[in-house]
């Protein structure tokens, strides 16, 4: 199964891409600002099963995500590449990262993603959350929805004028889908990746706002490089494309230079 995705090309051919993975709600476009302030790169921008021009492809689990993301990357004929997702999307790659060696992956870069729950009881509580939350998408007005949803206190950060503009751009979403995919990549479904990101044999980057108290804390968890990106919460890269776009340039130069 290939996933739609869109392209945008960098005439330095010898650049590793960047393939981007948006949250739950978002589409291709959400990396777009970012991605505009690094030129020097190529990227790939894909809609995640539910989303977008993807919207009509349902999957049954987060695995079956990671193996259509493997063969989408395949189709582009993308030899060398890093993984950069937000929330949903951070969450996918750490799993993508964390199966067996991947061909032509250089290192994943993850924004606000959640490595997985420490506990069974933490994993139940999180599926009928998310199954709640879905009912509401299959019953509800989407923009009654989506307003409750970016009221939960990790979104705290946000102006009432925010606020709107993410309810209003978010509106143009299938409920129906949302809420399919929403319960396949539960992160009451998710295993605990904690263990096998310690293990990982690539570069791991773990980006947050620095008022998103709850994911700033989870970094500490983690045997990431962590980076707190300023005047940002949970939407770090909507709310600061700048110092993102910065720090992902650092990220990348860096490693650039130890490559043999």
């Amino acid at each position: 199964m290939k996933l739609h995705a869109k392209v945008k090309r960098s005439a330095c051919a010898n650049q590793p891409w960047l393939v981007w993975l948006h949250g739950f709600l978002g589409n291709h476009e959400e990396w777009l600002p970012v991605a505009t302030l690094l030129p020097q790169w190529s990227h790939l921008f894909i809609d995640l099963p539910g989303h977008g021009e993807s919207s009509r492809i349902a999957a049954q689990n987060s695995q079956q995500v990671s193996k259509w993301l493997a063969e989408t990357v395949s189709s582009y004929n993308i030899l060398k590449y890093w993984l950069a997702g937000y929330s949903l999307g951070g969450r996918i790659a750490m799993q993508y990262a964390c199966q067996q060696e991947i061909s032509g992956l250089l290192g994943v870069i993850v924004e606000g993603g959640h490595p997985g729950l420490t506990s069974a009881a933490e994993r139940e509580a999180r599926r009928e959350a998310d199954g709640r939350w879905a009912q509401r998408l299959r019953e509800q007005p989407l923009s009654l929805v989506l307003d409750a949803w970016y009221r939960q206190p990790v979104f705290a950060s946000l102006t009432e004028a925010q606020r709107a503009a993410l309810v209003t751009l978010r509106s143009r979403n299938n409920p129906q889908a949302l809420a399919a995919m929403l319960e396949a990549t539960s992160l009451g479904r998710q295993p605990d990746l904690h263990a096998p990101l310690a293990k990982l044999g690539l570069p791991f980057h773990y980006l947050y706002g620095e008022k998103d108290n709850k994911f700033g804390a989870l970094a500490t968890q983690l045997t990431a490089s962590r980076h707190p990106i300023a005047a940002a919460g949970h939407n770090a890269h909507r709310e600061n494309p700048q110092a993102v776009a910065n720090c992902i340039t650092d990220i990348l130069l860096q490693h650039a230079k130890e490559e043999p």
